[in-house]
């Protein structure tokens, strides 16, 4: 039996993705991808133009956000959020500080890459010229994007290295435990993303993901790009074990040599059925 075809993890122009909403949706269209969940870092403000596409386009929006979260020593960890109440007042308060603080960050991490080139004997960049690629939540990508058209990185990969991450400033999380009580708060599901990159020690990552689930986490990224075949099994394990929903994504964000939806790089197609669950566990939630 052949299930429509879905993704449920993509960044837009509202983080670090280089497509609009709207774009991704008439994207998803013409790949005949049914359902989609456009889940941008820490920020909502696309959720009503993608929605508004997706009624244009015959795509099912799922409204998502990505938060950056750390559990324990871990930090930058994040969890995906999905059927949360988009237009909650406090949510979006939350919100807007985080991206305040994005916006302060990046200008910290402009100022520090600009003293290296200065050093190289290169021309800087500004935060004006950054923040034009961002209609959202600025990332280091924006400022990635910037070092490449500038001609002083030749693609994301040597701009992150030279200097995106030595010139790093750390940047402020959710708690593990508030995170995923907010999301439940306004009706969401909560999802840990791309688990492997919290640690590629097995047993470090059952513990993890064990103390998650004594905090009420819902489900598990099984299939995401950064997951081997492998390491989906395991996961897939885990999810069993714990009687959690079970997600995937492409993690599209528009970037070069990136093209296709509904699809893992290990060539895993997403389908319909991840949907179905997430729409269960969706409404115990909200019932609770």
């Amino acid at each position: 039996m052949n299930f429509p075809v879905v993704d449920l993890h993509i960044h837009s122009s509202h983080s670090d993705g280089v497509f609009t909403p709207a774009e991704l949706v008439k994207m998803a269209s013409s790949q005949g991808v049914k359902v989609i969940a456009i889940a941008d870092h820490d920020s909502i403000s696309g959720i009503d133009e993608a929605i508004a596409a997706g009624e244009q386009y015959g795509v099912e929006l799922i409204p998502a956000v990505e938060l950056s979260i750390e559990v324990k020593k871990f930090h930058d960890v994040h969890l995906l959020a999905y059927y949360l109440d988009h237009n909650d007042r406090i949510f979006n308060e939350r919100l807007n500080g985080f991206r305040a603080r994005r916006d302060s960050r990046g200008e910290e991490i402009i100022n520090k890459i600009n003293a290296k080139l200065s050093v190289e004997g290169k021309a800087g960049i500004s935060f004006e010229e950054v923040a034009k690629g961002s209609d959202g939540a600025l990332g280091r990508p924006h400022i990635g994007r910037v070092l490449i058209a500038r001609g002083h990185a030749a693609d994301m990969s040597q701009a992150f290295n030279d200097y995106l991450i030595p010139c790093d400033v750390p940047k402020e999380y959710f708690p593990v435990e508030e995170a995923i009580a907010e999301i439940h708060r306004i009706g969401g599901v909560a999802v840990l993303a791309h688990p492997t990159t919290i640690s590629r020690e097995r047993g470090v990552l059952r513990d993890v993901i064990g103390m998650m689930v004594a905090l009420k986490l819902d489900g598990i990224e099984v299939y995401n790009t950064l997951a081997t075949l492998d390491d989906s099994e395991f996961l897939l394990a885990i999810a069993r074990r714990h009687n959690l929903v079970i997600t995937g994504g492409s993690d599209f964000h528009g970037n070069e040599g990136e093209s296709v939806l509904g699809i893992t790089d290990k060539k895993v197609p997403l389908d319909y059925r991840l949907v179905e669950s997430l729409k269960i566990r969706a409404c115990g939630n909200s019932s609770n």
